[in-house]
Formats: C-alpha cells, sequence, structure tokens
C-alpha cells in the first residue's frame, strides 16, 4: 500500500513536471519568434536611410512620452480627488473641534470634576467590557477630541 501510494505521487509529480516543462518550451517558442520579429525590423531599420532612421526614433520617442503624459495625468486626477476628499475630511473636523470648543466654554464650572471622574469610570469599565463605554449626549464633542488627539 505505501509503495503504490509513493508511485501515485511519483507519477503526479512527473506528470506536472512534464506540463510545466511544455508550457515552458512553448513560452521559450513565443519569445524566439519575438526575437525574430524584432532582428528583422531592426535589420530593416538599419537599410533605411539615416533621415528615415531618425524620424522612427523620433516618432517611437514621442509615443512613449504620450503614453508616459497620459499615466501621469491619470495619477495628477487620482491624487487631486484625493486631495479634494481629504481637504473636506479636514473641514469636518475642524467643525468638530470647533463645536466641542464652544461647548466647553457652556460648560458650567460645576459639571467639569463630573466629567473627570466619569472618564476615570470610563477607563476602568474598558477592560470589563473591552472598548464599549456609557457617556452623555453633550460629552460627544469632548469624546471625538480626545479620539482625534
Amino acid at each position: 500500500p505505501v509503495l503504490r501510494l509513493l508511485e501515485a505521487q511519483l507519477q503526479d509529480q512527473r506528470r506536472e513536471h512534464e506540463e510545466e516543462m511544455e508550457a515552458l518550451r512553448n513560452q521559450v517558442d513565443l519569445m524566439q519568434e519575438e526575437l525574430e520579429k524584432q532582428q528583422q525590423a531592426f535589420l530593416q531599420t538599419l537599410q533605411l536611410s539615416p533621415e528615415i532612421q531618425v524620424e522612427l526614433g523620433l516618432q517611437q520617442e514621442i509615443t512613449r512620452l504620450t503614453n508616459e503624459n497620459l499615466d501621469l495625468k491619470e495619477l495628477l486626477e487620482k491624487l487631486e480627488k484625493n486631495e479634494k476628499k481629504l481637504k473636506k475630511q479636514l473641514k469636518i473636523y475642524m467643525k468638530k473641534v470647533q463645536d466641542f470648543e464652544a461647548s466647553q466654554t457652556m460648560v458650567p464650572v460645576e459639571r467639569r470634576p463630573h466629567e473627570r471622574s466619569m472618564q476615570v469610570a470610563v477607563q476602568r469599565k474598558e477592560k470589563d467590557f473591552q472598548g464599549m463605554l456609557e457617556y452623555y449626549k453633550e460629552d460627544e464633542p469632548l469624546l471625538i477630541r480626545n479620539l482625534i488627539t
């Protein structure tokens, strides 16, 4: 039984190896054909007059630069889009910070010590609830600011 299992595994490996070799042979054949085409094109280019060779070289360089420019334009558009998105987010966060600062000036002095004691209680409860916390609705700007900073 073990010998047959090993023989079957060996045959599977041999078949996989042969398939890989065939794929590699096909790839080499395709590369050889491409190389021959490029050599023929190169030889034809050498037979042309120097002026035509320069013109072909310039056309190839213009094509390459045009493609590069298109790629750079796409990248620029993506970056500009991302910049707009980030500016929008920044405005939102700045508004939240301003709202928070405005709410802090309106909070009575007696309430502030209560906030500190509540924060300590939340820190102790984090261990029990693993990330869940209880807070007053009016403390939301404070929590947001603490998360941001």
